[in-house]
Parts: structure tokens; sequence; C-alpha cells
């Protein structure tokens, strides 16, 4: 069914342009839209007309049409007003009945699209609606989810929609209340430098549209219609872990998750498990700030002691004492790599199982 905006602003056109009245009411006889204020119209003459096998009819000096919609009766055009009535009803009528077929083909589109994300469809059913839908079927897209501030705002919906509005081939939907999908057709050559321009692209004009705060992660690219879902499936696991170990970070793809990909899928009890043994009965948690600090500096500088030391403005061996105090504790001695991967996992798995008890709350 059509939005009465669509329509109050389809008939408001016409009569802007012909002086024509017109008004839409349904079957029941009440009214829909219509150029005057205030109007009335009889509802006998209504159900007369819908009943009778005429398309159009003259009623007490106006002028009657229907709109159908798949050869079903779907609302009558009244016009009034002008010496072309007949004319300018006709030609509202067949605008009317225009905008439902495009408004059924787009809604026909936006199911498809949604159905195909969540792996509701069957393969042969795949490609019998795309074909049926004109959607090609061969080419390469991939799978961006943005979240924002106002994620499903109608203002940034519509911002999304105008930026990829030139191609006809892409997507614009959602699946849930907090995101907005972008399926976009990608040129054959097109690689990870591409689909990370197309999400800053994405991120920059939304920012300068003051929409708030924007995070966008995107999936593999897949060549295959049937292949959407994994690249939606994909690009859902970096919004998800990207909050978890890249929060500073406001567009992540799924092939920069690295081992975060594997801790977000174990099971908390065996991260449980997993921290016990490495920590017994502590946890990174039970470290002070200035540990910590140094721990991460330590990882980020790839356990090069002098660079590290430098870059905390303490002495080497300030930090090599800290660094045999951890030892000490832990029983892992971070300059040793072995240690430091099994240290690094730990962090972010005590990291990973924060973040999921907040979803629990």
């Amino acid at each position: 069914m059509l939005s009465n905006l669509v329509l109050q602003d389809t008939v408001n056109g016409i009569k802007t342009i012909t002086k024509c009245d017109l008004t839409v009411v349904n079957l029941d006889g009440k009214v829909v839209v219509s150029t005057k204020d205030d109007v009335t119209v009889n509802r006998t003459d209504i159900v007369s007309f819908a009943e009778s096998q005429a398309d159009s009819q003259e009623i007490r000096d106006n002028c009657y049409f229907k709109v159908y919609d798949d050869y079903q009766l779907e609302y009558i055009v009244i016009a009034s007003g002008t010496e072309d009535t007949t004319m300018v009803g006709k030609m509202a009528a067949f605008q009317i009945q225009n905008l439902l077929i495009a408004y059924k083909e787009h809604f026909d589109k936006d199911n498809f699209i949604k159905n195909l994300l969540l792996d509701n469809l069957l393969l042969v059913d795949v490609y019998n609606r795309a074909k049926r839908l004109h959607i090609a079927t061969d080419v390469r897209r991939v799978v961006y989810i943005l979240e924002s501030e106002q994620s499903k705002d109608y203002s940034t919906l519509e911002a999304v929609k105008n930026l990829f509005s030139k191609s006809k081939n892409d997507f614009i939907t959602a699946v849930d209340e907090k995101s907005i999908i972008i399926i976009k057709e990608l040129a054959p050559e097109a690689g990870q430098k591409e689909m990370a321009d197309i999400a800053g692209l994405i991120v920059q004009t939304l920012e300068e549209g003051e929409h708030g705060s924007v995070h966008v992660a995107y999936g593999s690219a897949v060549g295959e219609i049937k292949e959407v879902s994994r690249s939606y499936k994909e690009a859902r696991m970096a919004l998800d872990v990207g909050k978890i170990f890249f929060e500073d970070e406001n567009i992540i793809a799924y092939s920069q998750l690295g081992i975060g990909r594997l801790i977000y899928q174990l099971p908390i009890p065996l991260c449980k498990m997993f921290i016990k043994e490495i920590f017994t009965d502590k946890s990174p948690d039970d470290f002070d700030e200035e540990t910590l600090a140094t721990i991460n500096k330590f990882f980020e500088n790839s356990l090069n002691v002098s660079e590290t030391s430098r870059q905390l403005y303490i002495h080497r061996n300030t930090l090599v004492y800290r660094l045999d105090k951890l030892q000490k504790s832990t029983g892992l001695d971070l300059r040793i790599f072995d240690d430091a991967i099994t240290f690094k996992i730990a962090l972010m798995v005590v990291k990973y199982m924060k973040y999921m008890e907040t979803l629990e709350y």
C-alpha cells in the first residue's frame, strides 16, 4: 500500500500543473488524500461506481476513475474543476497505478534482499526470484553494516540512499532496529583498498551530515548472489568483534579481525577455564594501571625493551624490573615469544568475557 504522503504529493503536483482538483478514496468511500480542504464524497456514488463494469464515469459533474493493483481495484480517483477533467483524471489514475507497480517491485526486492541476507531462501528460489526481479546474479558484491547514534533515523537512511543513488545494482535495507545494511556492487578489479575507500566515504558523508558517531563493518567480496549472506555474516561478526578489540576504530573489515575472530567464537566456560589455567586465582583485572600500561606498550613495540622504555620515559632497568615482577606473579616472561603470545591471548579473552557480560544486562 502506498503511503498517504506519496499520494498527497502526487495529486498536489498534478493540480499545480493542471489546476484540476483531485480526490483519492478507498473502496469504503473514505477519503485517502485530496487537493481540497474538508472534502466530502457521496459514499453511495463510490460504491455504485466500484461495482459497475466501467473504468471511468461522470457522476454529478465529477469524473470517477478506477485504479487497479494486479487487476484488483485499489483506489478511485475523483477529478473536478476544469474543462479537461477527463484527461487529467485519466492521467492521475495512470500515475497512481504506476506508483503502485513501482512500490510493489521495490517492496518485493527489499523483501528478497532481507531473506537472502538471512538465508531464508532455497538456492533455486534465490536465482528464480533474482531473475524475476531483474537482479544480476553474477556480479561482485560486498556487504557493509552501518551503525550510528541515529542508525534508523530517517535522515541517516536517506543520506545513505542518496550516496549510492547512481547505482541501480546497490541495495540499502535493514534486518533489525539498530543497523543499516548496504549491498554494494564492486568493479571486477576492486580489492581491499577499494572496499576500504567505500567504507571511508560512508563514514565521511554521515559525519559531515552530523549524524553522530558512525561505525562501519564489511565482509569479503563475493561473486555470486547466493554468497551475499556469507558476506553479511562476516560483516556482522566484524562489527561485533570490532566493538571488543578495535573500539577506537570506526571502520573494521572482516579480513582484519585476526585472532579476535577466533576468540569471539569461543564458549564462555572454555574462556574461564583458560584464564584460570593461566592466572590461577588471579586475573588481569588485578594488575594496577602502571603494570597494564607497561604490558600494552611492550606489545605495541613488538617486545622491544629499549623502545618500550624510551616511550614510557623510564630507565631500561626499571622496565626489566617490572617484567621480572610480572614473571614472578604469573609465571610468564613477556620477553619470551611463546609466553608473550599466551599472555596477549589471555588479555583478549578477558576483554571478550567482559563484553559478553555487558550484553547479559
